[in-house]
């Protein structure tokens, strides 16, 4: 895949993931960033996802607390709250049709 046109849809989805990861229950920066390459997005670096979590949280889309790590040091933690599930309800529906809609022009265009 073109690394340029990965990096831009990422840009535009990456607090969505977010939301859908962190609807499955709570978690911190790195755990969210091996679960989002996982997923098959790539790598997400720290300079990329913290922000987005900042934004995220600024927004109260997502609430953070700190724990301390059995083995090493505290860990922010973030967790979706109510206001991010409604958030991620109403992306998710608009995300659906907006991928269907390029999904249409994409097949079309391969079909002729």
């Amino acid at each position: 895949m073109n690394q340029e046109r990965r990096a831009q849809w990422l840009r535009g989805v990456l607090d969505l993931c977010v939301l859908g990861l962190l609807s499955r229950g709570e978690s911190y920066g790195y755990e969210l960033s091996q679960a989002l390459k996982a997923s098959g997005l790539g790598t997400v670096q720290g300079g990329t996802l913290y922000p987005v979590l900042l934004r995220l949280q600024r927004s109260g889309l997502l609430t953070a607390h700190w724990r301390e790590g059995e083995t090493g040091p505290a860990r922010k933690y973030y967790r979706i709250s109510p206001a991010g599930s409604a958030a991620l309800r109403t992306a998710a529906i608009d995300w659906t049709a907006f991928a269907a809609s390029v999904g249409t022009i994409l097949h079309e265009e391969s079909n002729r």
